[in-house]
């Protein structure tokens, strides 16, 4: 197996379907149809352990106040979760890293309706554990014009229910497909959050959250913008 091909061509094809007019939703289940050809099977059997393992009962919920923020964007600002809120409604996408094809899509998928978000009053960011450095790579990679913030060592994630480690017999196999994870985040513990996303109002209360073990399942923004109609 020729391993720098499959991941031109995973790479290639990516690209083809995100820039497609496809509904994220369909094009997770592309890309996701794809990945099972490819993926050796320690990947899908870590996706099968998360969902067995997650305690989604500890994840944040609606009517609870967001916790109180400060993070570093990609430009090594801080932006406070304050500032955030004062601004009115703010939807918060949680994502693993650049080096997920599935982050990928889902960022700019929400990019491609960040227009719409704004019209309706609502701040999109991103929060994932990547240093600003690796952050600011994402937001350039996938032509971000909405805030990317690094939660570094995962502590907001943590205080939000939504931190898993993955599992260590995945290390050789993400590296063999050029996911520096740690260099990425800047330490070696290799946690990640599950994905989710999280829409407070303007008072930083929790209105909607959604979140899936199984990482290949995102939030489509039309059902994001369904909540923000909602406000």
């Amino acid at each position: 197996m020729d391993i720098h091909k499959e991941i031109a061509e995973f790479d290639e094809l990516s690209k083809t379907i995100a820039a497609s007019n496809l509904s994220l939703t369909e094009e997770l289940r592309a890309i996701q149809e794809l990945s099972d050809k490819m993926a050796p099977p320690q990947i899908l059997q870590s996706v099968d352990e998360i969902k067995a393992a997650f305690e989604s009962e500890n994840v944040i919920k609606v009517g609870t106040t967001i916790p109180e923020f400060k993070l570093s964007d990609a430009t090594g600002n801080i932006v406070s979760s304050s500032e955030l809120v004062a601004k009115g409604p703010v939807l918060i996408i949680f994502y693993r890293g650049g080096w997920c094809p599935y982050c990928n899509l889902a960022l700019a998928a929400y990019q491609k309706h960040l227009d719409e978000f704004k019209e309706k009053g609502v701040t999109v960011i991103g929060i994932s554990p990547q240093l600003p450095d690796t952050s600011l790579t994402v937001a350039e990679k996938n032509a971000l014009k909405f805030t990317v913030l690094s939660d570094v060592g995962n502590e907001l994630g943590r205080k939000l229910g939504l931190v898993w480690t993955m599992p260590e017999y995945l290390r050789p196999f993400l590296k063999q497909f050029g996911a520096d994870i740690e260099g990425g985040n800047g330490d070696d513990t290799f946690e990640v959050p599950v994905p989710a996303n999280i829409l407070v109002d303007g008072k930083g209360v929790v209105q909607n959250v959604y979140t899936n073990p199984d990482y290949r399942k995102r939030l489509d923004p039309a059902v994001a913008l369904e909540w923000a109609d909602a406000l």
